[in-house]
């Protein structure tokens, strides 16, 4: 028997309806893929990262998360963390963290799904794969659903950009250090490492 290979895009997007619990299950049963959907129901499936992406992915991550712990002030995630967004997208940041008042008021039972609410800090790390618009519009997703602070990382371009509510975009050329402002308290994110 022959078979036919078919050359996918990356990421490969479908259009599948799948209801809240079919979609927590396809994420579980393939745990080395990393899936999205969009409020309208497009599935976004992407492949794991390369080594750069993924080492710079650990260094931000670590870094919200030593700082996460030394405050007590909210639960940090990283980009294999769900979120089942007010819009009803389910998004997976590459680094974001929720507020302890908010985190409190989830049950348990929510905890352990894809977590219903935006979180208060999120990061988008652009990949050498990934075209930017798409970033560029899911960093307004998170604004748009309640997102308090954003940074997209560009490492090829050495830029940030930093989205907040009811601002436009700024955007920072080659920056050494990002600070997490009155949203992350303290929390100053070193990029010598990142870039």
């Amino acid at each position: 028997m022959e078979f036919a290979t078919i050359n996918l895009s990356t990421p490969l997007q479908l259009t599948i309806d799948l209801t809240e619990e079919q979609f927590f299950e396809l994420c579980q049963n393939n745990r080395d893929l990393k899936f999205e959907r969009t409020a309208s129901g497009v599935l976004t499936i992407m492949s794991p990262t390369g080594g750069e992406t993924s080492n710079r992915n650990m260094e931000l991550s670590y870094q919200l998360q030593a700082w996460s712990r030394q405050n007590n002030l909210g639960k940090a995630f990283d980009s294999s963390g769900g979120f089942k967004l007010p819009n009803g997208a389910d998004r997976s940041p590459d680094a974001s963290w929720v507020k302890r008042d908010r985190w409190d008021t989830l049950t348990p039972k929510q905890r352990e799904k894809f977590v219903p609410l935006c979180p208060d800090f999120v990061v988008e790390l652009r990949s050498a794969s990934d075209a930017l618009k798409p970033l560029q519009n899911k960093m307004k997703e998170y604004q748009e659903n309640g997102a308090k602070l954003g940074w997209l990382i560009d490492p090829k371009n050495q830029r940030v950009e930093i989205y907040r509510p009811d601002q436009e975009v700024e955007i920072l050329e080659n920056p050494t250090t990002l600070s997490g402002e009155n949203i992350l308290p303290g929390f100053i994110l070193d990029l010598t490492s990142i870039w």
